[in-house]
């Protein structure tokens, strides 16, 4: 029947694509259907990142972030190549301010030794001016397999190779699910007044992954919580400051990393973000604001008890948010020359970050199974990194239920 296909994917970011992609290289002969409900692919979290290649520095040893974001940046770099996505690997320093910074540097060296980030040394102040002249630090961790990239553009030729490999599999932008129900084992998928039906689905819905998750009668211990990142750019003034990615030590107590400056790839300087609580899900705006999203997250138990635990770092990310003082002054502890007309206000970006009924943040990425419906429910940084061997994990784990 017309509107059959073997896979569907609902949510057309950077992970729907890349499982896409993954599921479409292994399974040619197969058809596969994507469903995205804006206009066009990666047009929230994926393309309003800050577009880095992480190293694998930050992540934990042996969690699923520190083993995909390793296979990941390999695998992404690899691809960008072979299709010329434009990424440069520049290289990073994270910048020890203050003594007391010290020790947790030195345990982020050992975290990034332990997870076989290549080529990181430590290097004192000095040294940290020869890679960045404008820096001001007692000691840093050089990063050279940091870089930066278009995740849009990487999100757009993965897209096109799907449709290479199989002209039948189609990706449907303005298709937003509204219904999946399982029936006689084929999955209905209702959408913009529309049925299809597929053997399999993969639910990567970024900001509305739990929200999907409930509408598939899946039983979940989290909640996606919106975070918004706001950015400002270097002006021409302020430009040459800033020669690759400069980060500061994160606060351990603090699930962030801190705000960070990073040369974009299409060119300029951004520096940021910082992390707010947002007041809807896809809202880009300080003024944005969802009354059902509001409810949503502020009726959630979870959310209080993290207010609880960090409202005083909370207090100072809101007030940062609407400060540009206040943010320079946070930018200044690495670069103290710089100055108010050095930078100017920029795009914002909304981070979705699952959040359990404890107030704990959920720090792994987490894919959960139900039949033969697979939900990728919390993919946080470095998620976009990470997408091709985060598809190839979704790949093997759908493949295995192929007849």
């Amino acid at each position: 029947m017309d509107n059959q296909y073997d896979f569907a994917i609902v949510g057309g970011g950077i992970l729907g694509i890349a499982s896409a992609y993954q599921l479409q290289k292994k399974h040619p002969e197969k058809t596969i259907i994507v469903f995205e409900k804006d206009a066009i692919l990666a047009d929230h979290q994926t393309g309003n990142n800050s577009g880095v290649i992480h190293s694998g520095l930050y992540y934990k040893p042996g969690s699923k972030k520190a083993e995909l974001c390793m296979k990941g940046k390999r695998d992404l770099v690899e691809f960008a190549k072979e299709y010329n996505v434009p990424h440069d690997l520049c290289g990073k320093v994270v910048v020890a301010t203050k003594e007391k910074e010290i020790e947790v540097l030195e345990r982020i060296y050992q975290n990034g030794q332990a997870n076989g980030c290549e080529g990181i040394e430590i290097i004192d102040g000095n040294q940290i001016k020869e890679k960045e002249p404008f820096v001001e630090g007692v000691k840093g961790i050089w990063v050279p397999t940091t870089g930066i990239i278009d995740y849009r553009k990487m999100t757009e030729v993965m897209a096109e190779q799907i449709q290479r490999l199989n002209p039948a599999s189609k990706i449907l932008t303005k298709h937003k699910v509204a219904k999946v129900e399982v029936i006689n084992n084929q999955s209905v998928i209702k959408v913009n007044g529309s049925v299809f039906q597929a053997n399999y689905v993969v639910f990567c819905g970024g900001l509305q992954a739990d929200k999907l998750a409930k509408k598939d009668n899946l039983k979940i211990d989290l909640k996606i919580v919106p975070f918004r990142g706001d950015y400002y750019d270097l002006t021409d003034k302020g430009m040459h400051k800033v020669k690759g990615l400069i980060y500061p030590v994160p606060d351990p107590d603090f699930p962030f990393l801190g705000v960070h400056f990073t040369r974009m790839v299409n060119g300029g300087v951004e520096c940021g973000p910082n992390a707010v609580f947002s007041f809807k899900r896809e809202g880009y705006k300080r003024s944005d604001f969802s009354l059902s999203d509001s409810f949503d997250s502020l009726t959630y138990k979870g959310l209080w008890k993290l207010f609880g635990r960090h409202w005083k770092q909370g207090l100072e990310e809101y007030k940062r948010a609407y400060s540009k003082k206040l943010f320079l002054e946070t930018l200044q502890k690495m670069i103290p020359s710089l100055e108010m007309d050095d930078i100017q206000p920029a795009r914002a970006g909304v981070r979705a970050q699952a959040l359990d009924i404890d107030g704990n943040l959920v720090y792994d990425f987490k894919i959960e199974e139900n039949g033969n419906h697979f939900h990728v429910l919390n993919a946080p940084s470095p998620a976009a990194t990470a997408c091709l061997s985060i598809g190839q994990y979704i790949c093997d784990t759908v493949s295995n239920k192929v007849n």
